[in-house]
């Protein structure tokens, strides 16, 4: 294996690199908060300096760099992706270039342009409606139902929805329309656009001051919602195999993250060990404090090693889903585990209001806890394991 990262992307590197130090690490004073009280803290940008932004990474030419080029994406490999996914992870700046849910590649020729391209433009916020409450962890027992009617569906239920609320949207609806067959045949995705009579959202707004890094959950309503058989995304009652081909490079560029977040707080750990003193002298001379820190960074090293291999075999076109699985299962766990880990650095938990770490020990706690899908990923690799023993 060639451990040399390919100079184009090495230097599609360092521009990200520069423009998360340029563009976005500035700015996340003014989501911390600058009042004595932090009680101006958001959680995400201004749409103008949103606008700004999206203007200067298309010029840029990485607009999309996840989206394939049939779709007018950059269609970026594996790896490039993971890279760039690695730097935006090192700020709390919450800022993508350009990703579209995966689920949206199966949008038809029309389906592309009423939803794709406006999803991807950031014209409409495209609400995923998978999640039902009390069922969070097991997708299989959805019981929102979606009745045929002539050439149309009612659909009844609720759901949740942890995407980021938008002016003006559209709901990726997952409903029943085959109660007798099994879950990966009896399942659709409805497309649903706003003011449909019968959709209803709330919930979603932004909370502010020492809260605006806890995001507020979507509640979609559905009562005898009429939707089109035309607004089908994908095939009726295969639902649950959209996106499929796309999911495990998408494990891994999420793993990449996780390895990104975890470098920052090992920056922001390192600093406080460096500038912090007690009884004279700086705690980075303490033995169990130098501990702290090699071990985040072992476990950061050891998940980036795993996520730059699993990025080359799938480039290369080898299967990666073992691979992606057990990247995401473990990057995820890592950040976790190093957040907790540089507690000892502070002495205690490390989100004092204010500071990024605040905001990026929340994130990694947090995503450890609504990690339902880590168990999928156990199952996955344990199920490859148990077809045929492969170390």
């Amino acid at each position: 294996m060639d451990f040399d990262i390919p100079e184009d992307l090495n230097m599609i590197q360092t521009m990200i690199r520069d423009f998360v130090t340029n563009q976005l690490k500035p700015l996340e004073r003014n989501l911390l908060g600058k009042a004595a009280d932090l009680s101006d803290a958001v959680a995400s940008l201004p749409a103008e300096t949103e606008a700004e932004l999206i203007k200067m990474v298309k010029d840029m030419g990485l607009w999309g760099v996840s989206v394939p080029e049939e779709f007018g994406g950059a269609g970026l490999g594996i790896l490039g992706n993971c890279l760039i996914g690695e730097e935006l992870a090192q700020t709390i700046v919450p800022f993508t270039f350009g990703d579209v849910t995966p689920f949206l590649f199966d949008c038809n020729e029309n389906q592309k342009q009423d939803y794709f391209l406006p999803a991807f433009n950031r014209q409409k916020a495209a609400y995923l409606a998978l999640m039902e409450q009390g069922k969070e962890t097991d997708i299989s027992s959805i019981s929102m139902t979606a009745q045929k009617s002539n050439d149309s569906y009612v659909l009844s239920g609720r759901k949740i929805s942890l995407s980021q609320r938008g002016d003006d949207y559209f709901a990726m609806v997952f409903a029943v329309t085959a109660p007798d067959k099994k879950p990966r045949e009896g399942i659709t995705c409805f497309l649903v656009d706003k003011g449909v009579p019968g959709f209803s959202v709330v919930g979603g707004e932004e909370q502010q001051g020492w809260q605006a890094s806890i995001r507020v959950p979507l509640f979609l309503a559905f009562n005898n919602c009429k939707v089109a058989a035309e607004n089908i995304l994908g095939e009726e009652g295969k639902a649950l195999s959209l996106g499929k081909k796309w999911l495990p490079q998408r494990r891994i560029i999420r793993a990449a993250r996780c390895v990104g977040a975890a470098h920052r707080i090992l920056e922001e750990a390192t600093l406080q060990a460096q500038n912090w003193t007690a009884f004279g002298q700086p705690i980075s001379k303490r033995p169990s404090i130098q501990a702290a820190l090699a071990d985040i960074a072992a476990n950061i090293h050891a998940a980036r090693l795993m996520i730059y291999e699993a990025a080359w075999k799938g480039d290369k076109g080898e299967s990666i889903q073992r691979e992606a699985a057990m990247v995401k299962m473990f990057a995820t766990q890592m950040l976790h585990d190093m957040a907790d880990r540089a507690t000892h650095v502070w002495n205690g938990p490390p989100v004092i209001a204010g500071l990024p770490m605040d905001r990026l020990c929340r994130s990694a706690t947090g995503t450890s806890a609504v990690e339902y899908g880590l168990d999928l990923q156990r199952n996955l690799v344990a199920a490859d394991i148990l077809k045929g023993l492969r170390v």
